[in-house]
């Protein structure tokens, strides 16, 4: 047997690595879900019904299958409480995703300009939070936030303000929540993009006559696209479904998208309408994730 063939095998199986990895942990749980989605609320366990039952043959499964309904997709479209929920959720992911890219590329740019040596300190810094437990952290933000808090400590020594502010359960202490949880997501991924730049194209920018306001704008920003890409995906797409912040920080005047699976789930037992309602967050992101895609595509097309 040939070298060629011996080192041949190992990177096929690791070529198919990844696709078994999201047959076994996307597909196949997405599947069962899909299947709630169709099936109808019942006072059984589990709470829905038809249930497949294989041991008692093909007869049985069809009939099951012949029970499967799109009702509940019917119920998202009709009830405006899954309507509100879903374009709340894109509404915050959507502020809070732009709010962490103008705080975070500032960061990263500086980063990335740092010389050398000062860099992983400083990716050490943006990292140092994640060996926190996430909950831990936001209930930090509790204790600043509320009413005699740390915060309002500090505005009423500082004269700021004449008597405390409420914070808490505001959509003013959910972004901040958010925010703060998700910046590092963005700064990594635009500090790898820059970091990569080539000095050089600024120096020739520069001796071309441009200012370093133009350099930036026609030069350094279009060609960190990937990272802005990069970071607002790994935001945009876990907030618009974020449970935690909202519940703990946010006010109760409407819920996003994750607070009514919560509580189709765990408190209305009513499992079908909320795999129905995971599903269909799950198609609201499918578009934003083939738009990178394409964009990708076409920046490596380019760079050929």
């Amino acid at each position: 047997m040939s070298t060629h063939r011996i080192f041949a095998r190992p990177a096929r199986y690791a070529a198919i690595a990844p696709y078994l990895w999201m047959v076994l942990f996307f597909l196949v749980p997405f599947g069962f879900v899909l299947k709630i989605s169709l099936s109808q609320t019942a006072i059984a366990q589990p709470p829905y019904v038809p249930v497949f039952d294989f041991s008692e043959g093909w007869s049985a499964i069809n009939a099951a299958f012949a029970q499967l309904s799109f009702d509940n997709f019917r119920l998202l479209i009709s009830d405006s409480l899954y309507i509100s929920s879903y374009l709340r959720s894109v509404v915050v992911a959507v502020t809070s995703t732009l709010i962490l890219l103008l705080i975070g590329y500032p960061i990263a740019y500086g980063m990335a300009r740092l010389p050398q040596r000062w860099q992983p300190i400083a990716m050490m810094l943006v990292i140092v939070p994640f060996w926190t437990s996430f909950l831990i952290r936001i209930y930090a933000w509790i204790n600043i936030l509320q009413h005699d808090g740390l915060l309002n400590k500090i505005l009423l020594a500082l004269h700021l303000v004449s008597s405390p502010v409420v914070w808490l359960s505001t959509d003013t202490a959910m972004y901040l929540g958010i925010v703060y949880s998700y910046l590092p997501f963005m700064i990594l991924p635009l500090y790898a993009t820059l970091s990569k730049m080539d000095p050089s194209l600024l120096e020739a920018a520069s001796d071309l006559g441009s200012s370093p306001r133009q350099a930036f704008w026609l030069l350094t920003f279009p060609l960190s696209l990937p990272g802005v890409g990069a970071g607002a995906l790994l935001c945009f797409i876990p907030i618009i479904g974020e449970f935690v912040i909202p519940d703990l920080l946010a006010g109760s005047g409407s819920m996003m998208i994750g607070q009514t699976l919560w509580l189709e789930f765990f408190t209305n037992k009513d499992w079908p309408v909320a795999a129905a309602a995971a599903v269909a967050l799950l198609v609201l992101l499918v578009p934003p994730l083939l738009l990178y895609d394409r964009l990708q595509r076409r920046t490596l097309e380019g760079g050929r």
